[in-house]
């Protein structure tokens, strides 16, 4: 019987799968052995990550996005009437209109900077910073009988304020007196005269209103008030105006640090705040950004020499048929756009998951998937990073630029004459070089893309050498502006710090529904050279208009103008930050 019954077929489960014949020996040892070689090929050739960060795949992660965002209590200094006092003059009529008058008067002085200005004392150019600051004098007397002001390489202005305890590091504010010129050919598109400083009862036009005398006459406003109240520092407070930071800051930020290090020494200041960032709508929530890190910068002009000659007898490629092809393989290919966990866009997108209603889904399930450490290899041939890509698609070219090295090609020269062969073209090519990159990063892809031309029409390569023309060949040179990417300002607002001083401050001016996040400059400004003085740099323009004003209004452009109450907002923020920084014991 119980063979027999062994011998009997078993009834069918319901929707039981077809039985599969068991493997032999031979078969399941090279099964294994094919298990154990895509698991060593998966480990050995990096293909782990591009698993974890597909948007298909989780990590079983689970994520307290508040906890990565975490938002202070609005932080306002020790109760002080004469002190407090100031809040309600700087809501006043009277304040206001004098506030206009000294910006007005600001923009009224046509303080330009060219890039082609010749030495300091040579140059007539640059004696209009003299008319400036006789205008800043005549305007903030106080500042000018009680602080001390020293003039650094001429034209840089250093106010300082000396604090009742040397123990603490300084507060550095910061400004520049120059703008970008005014292009003659487009005086007649302005609203308003570009150097009338007009106020048309909302907004002050005129070019430098927004980029940034607005900041530089916040700075000194704040000071003047608070030495009329009686203000006594206990912190050394510090104001810094370079000259030329339009056209890279060598003669005016550059000098200044210098002679401020020599008096701190490194680390010797506690925080900067320079011009930067300001605020932005995105999620259904009201971000302040203070800039805590920027892009880096390189221009690379790249060179084509070739014989010339008669164009009736023309060769089947000119120089400028080679640079055409050059450039159209540069613009044929992007970087990579990539978010690495030290961008503070990464720190905004883990803030809008936190506090936003209308984040999107997709983006904060992507969030939850990425790994904890989402710096990634900086190669073409890397995989995707589906978080940097949908926020990109989501935000368009803005948005993408701040997780992406971008180039332009802005500057082409060369050929004299129609019936000429031309025998030396030139093209510049500006980037700013993504958190996570380096300029090396851009010094090797156009290094490869200049080779292949180069070998195609047999011309020699001069990728980086130092020769910047050589006959027949393809020469690739630098400016002497590269900068590496800026070192990431901590933004922790959970740690006793500058950054949790600032975001309490913003808090206290604004409200609690305000979100603070860190962010991130695709420009540079002159804290490139102040790196040395402090690890807290904050980019950062204060001062916000919930009635319309325009975040960066029309700066470099026609009509720039700036809107009052966010100018008058950024004095009342400048002067309960320098308090509350006095009482911060960081």
């Amino acid at each position: 019987m119980e063979k027999a019954a062994a011998n009997t077929p078993a009834l069918p489960l319901a929707n039981a799968p077809p039985p599969r014949r068991q493997p032999s020996t031979r078969r399941q040892v090279l099964g294994a052995f094919g298990v154990v070689s895509v698991l060593y090929l998966v480990l050995s050739q990096g293909f782990v990550q591009p698993l974890l960060d597909h948007p298909l795949v989780s990590v079983g992660q689970h994520l307290d996005f508040k906890a990565s965002c975490v938002q202070p209590d609005p932080l306002f200094p020790t109760k002080d009437d004469k002190l407090d006092h100031l809040q309600d003059i700087l809501s006043s009529e009277t304040f206001r209109n004098a506030s206009v008058a000294r910006l007005s008067g600001a923009v009224q002085v046509r303080s330009e900077s060219f890039d082609d200005l010749g030495p300091i004392g040579k140059d007539p150019r640059w004696d209009v910073f003299y008319d400036l600051h006789a205008y800043l004098e005549l305007t903030f007397p106080l500042i000018y009988a009680k602080l001390d002001v020293e003039k650094v390489n001429t034209h840089g202005l250093l106010y300082t304020w000396k604090g009742s305890d040397a123990s603490l590091k300084p507060t550095l504010l910061m400004a520049h007196q120059d703008t970008v010129p005014v292009p003659p050919e487009t005086v007649g598109a302005w609203k308003y005269p570009p150097w009338s400083g007009t106020y048309d009862g909302k907004f002050i036009w005129g070019r430098g209103a927004d980029d940034c005398k607005n900041q530089l006459i916040a700075t000194l406003e704040t000071l003047e008030l608070l030495l009329e109240a009686g203000f006594e520092p206990k912190r050394t407070i510090l104001l810094s105006f370079g000259f030329d930071e339009e056209c890279s800051g060598k003669q005016g930020a550059q000098k200044l640090s210098a002679f401020i290090h020599e008096r701190y020494g490194d680390d010797g200041i506690a925080v900067i705040v320079d011009e930067g960032a300001n605020y932005e709508k995105s999620w259904g929530t009201l971000f302040f950004k203070p800039g805590t890190a920027e892009k880096g910068y390189l221009d690379v002009s790249i060179t084509v020499r070739m014989p010339g000659g008669h164009s009736s007898v023309p060769s089947d490629h000119t120089s400028i048929g080679v640079l055409s092809e050059i450039i159209t393989r540069i613009e044929s290919e992007q970087y990579r756009t990539q978010l690495a966990s030290e961008n503070p866009y990464y720190a905004q997108l883990q803030c809008g998951a936190a506090y936003s209603p209308s984040f999107p889904k997709k983006l904060k399930k992507l969030l939850t998937r990425r790994p904890s450490s989402s710096s990634q290899a900086s190669t073409c041939k890397a995989h995707p990073d589906y978080l940097a890509l949908e926020a990109s698609k989501l935000g368009g070219p803005a948005i993408k630029y701040l997780m992406q090295t971008s180039q332009a090609v802005d500057v082409i020269s060369g050929g004299i004459k129609v019936n000429a062969l031309p025998e030396r073209v030139t093209v510049t090519v500006n980037h700013r070089i993504n958190i996570g990159e380096t300029p090396q990063v851009v010094r090797d892809r156009l290094t490869a893309v200049a080779a292949h031309v180069a070998k195609k029409h047999k011309l020699a390569l001069h990728a980086f050498d130092g020769v910047e023309a050589a006959p027949e060949s393809v020469a690739l040179f630098e400016s002497a502006n590269t900068l590496d990417v800026a070192p990431v300002t901590p933004a922790d607002a959970s740690v006793d710090g500058p950054f949790k001083v600032l975001a309490g401050t913003t808090r206290a001016l604004y409200g609690e529904e305000v979100v603070v996040s860190p962010g991130i400059m695709t420009g540079n400004t002159d804290t490139r050279y102040y790196w040395g003085l402090t690890r807290h740099i904050f980019r950062f323009g204060p001062g916000y208009d919930p009635e319309g004003g325009e975040g960066m209004g029309n700066i470099h452009t026609v009509n720039e103008r700036v809107s009052v109450t966010a100018h008058v907002a950024a004095v009342k923020w400048f002067v309960l930050f320098v308090r509350n920084m006095d009482e911060a014991r960081i």
